[in-house]
């Protein structure tokens, strides 16, 4: 067991009583049973933003003729659960479905979702870490498989750290004076940016720095989203903006992206899953990357930015055939290499199930980063996220609060913001609010 393991199932654990989750989320109501008396194989509906989603697809469709899944893209973040959560109640939802870890709480708790225990409970027990478990394991129910995890890492630009004369930055301190020195030797060129429009990193920062936006007390919920954790973060990167040392490019915009390859971005926040699409947004610096761990405060810690299950939505008729398709995904050998093999969207997502960690390294192209062993890296930061963390029961509103607050004033009023509608979620959702 990691250090993290007590902690997250404590808090898996006591959310259970707080979120009301069985009383309010029932799963799927109809027939769940797989039918294909036809001779025709299942068809599975499969909706995600995931990097490789294609070419894993492909792959399962070539060696299952029972199964046949169709995969549609949709949006990351608050759109596309959104969603998601707009099609369950339409009553068209995919079968099956890329959940990230902050979202299965709520998703949970609404409904949406159908209790996998029969299909996959013992899978999930038997292939993963306790730690990962408790994030998609609440009462004794299992309601989505993990696919990854997903610590943070710091990516930057070897080639240009050396001409600019800058030590990769191991404190947060450090990388404030790195950012001053890039923009007094080249005032169009900055270290970073910290986009506004990513309110999923403001979280990961905020876990590292040793934040808990949700706590529970007993039945009752504790929102934390202004802890003092989370304003020194959020005062921090004010601080850098309004010092203009860093850019705040919109998330994943041609903007950020042509400013990383243009070499006006040295540097980047990101994950283990980032790695993937580097190479194909910025296939021309091949060699000229490479990762670390995320700067800290002092002590070596890391927050889990995004990380990703699978889960059989409410209205699937067919979530055994769902749980086989999950299965292959998470914990076989040809799932994971197939979602590394897309050359189009690589993927480098580090397994939560350890013994897949070994498959995913060696399908991994590492001539990018020049060689550098990035699943190593990445195994070595799962161990540094700071336990203790709990999502709440109306993540995706609190993102949007987040997002849309600071896009207009800054990261100090994103997380008032946040944290004004976390308490009224919870109230509104008849949960109980700790006072």
């Amino acid at each position: 067991m990691t250090r993290t393991s007590r902690s997250f199932r404590t808090a898996a654990v006591a959310a259970v009583a707080a979120l009301g989750l069985f009383a309010t989320a029932c799963g799927g109501d109809g027939d769940t049973s797989d039918s294909a008396s036809d001779g025709k194989p299942v068809t599975l509906e499969y909706w995600t933003w995931t990097l490789g989603a294609k070419s894993t697809v492909e792959a399962f469709n070539r060696t299952h003729k029972d199964i046949k899944v169709e995969f549609t893209e949709i949006p990351s973040g608050t759109e596309g659960y959104s969603k998601l959560a707009n099609a369950v109640k339409a009553g068209n939802a995919p079968d099956v479905a890329t959940i990230e870890y902050q979202m299965v709480p709520e998703f949970a708790s609404q409904g949406n979702l159908i209790d996998l225990t029969e299909y996959a409970g013992d899978t999930v027990k038997s292939k993963f870490p306790e730690s990962i478990q408790s994030l998609v394991t609440f009462g004794g129910k299992t309601w989505t498989v993990p696919y990854d995890v997903a610590p943070q890492l710091y990516y930057y630009r070897t080639d240009l750290f050396k001409k600019y004369g800058i030590q990769v930055p191991k404190t947060w301190d450090e990388f404030r004076t790195a950012a001053s020195k890039v923009k007094k030797e080249d005032d169009d060129v900055r270290l970073a940016s910290m986009p506004k429009s990513d309110p999923a990193l403001l979280a990961a920062l905020s876990w590292q720095a040793g934040g808990t936006w949700f706590a529970t007390e007993g039945d009752a919920w504790k929102p934390g989203v202004n802890d003092a954790e989370t304003k020194k973060v959020a005062a921090y990167w004010d601080g850098l903006i309004k010092d203009d040392l860093v850019q705040t490019f919109t998330g994943w915009s041609p903007e950020e992206t042509k400013a990383r390859a243009s070499g006006k971005t040295l540097s980047f926040l990101g994950a283990s899953w980032s790695a993937g699409g580097m190479k194909t947004s910025m296939p021309d610096l091949s060699g000229k990357w490479a990762a670390a761990p995320m700067p800290n405060w002092g002590t070596a810690a890391s927050g889990n930015y995004g990380g990703t299950s699978y889960g059989v939505l409410k209205g699937s008729d067919h979530a055994e055939a769902a749980a086989e398709f999950i299965t292959w995904l998470t914990t076989d050998k040809a799932g994971v290499e197939a979602r590394l093999a897309d050359l189009e969207s690589p993927s480098s997502a580090l397994p939560a199930n350890p013994e897949m960690r070994e498959v995913a390294a060696a399908r991994f192209d590492t001539a990018y980063l020049n060689g550098q062993d990035l699943y190593a890296l990445a195994s070595e930061q799962v161990d540094t996220i700071v336990p203790g963390w709990t999502w709440g029961p109306n993540q995706m509103d609190v993102y949007t609060a987040v997002q849309d607050a600071t896009a207009k004033s800054g990261f100090a009023a994103g997380v008032e913001a946040g944290q004004e509608k976390a308490e009224s979620g919870i109230t509104q959702r008849g949960l109980k609010l700790a006072k």
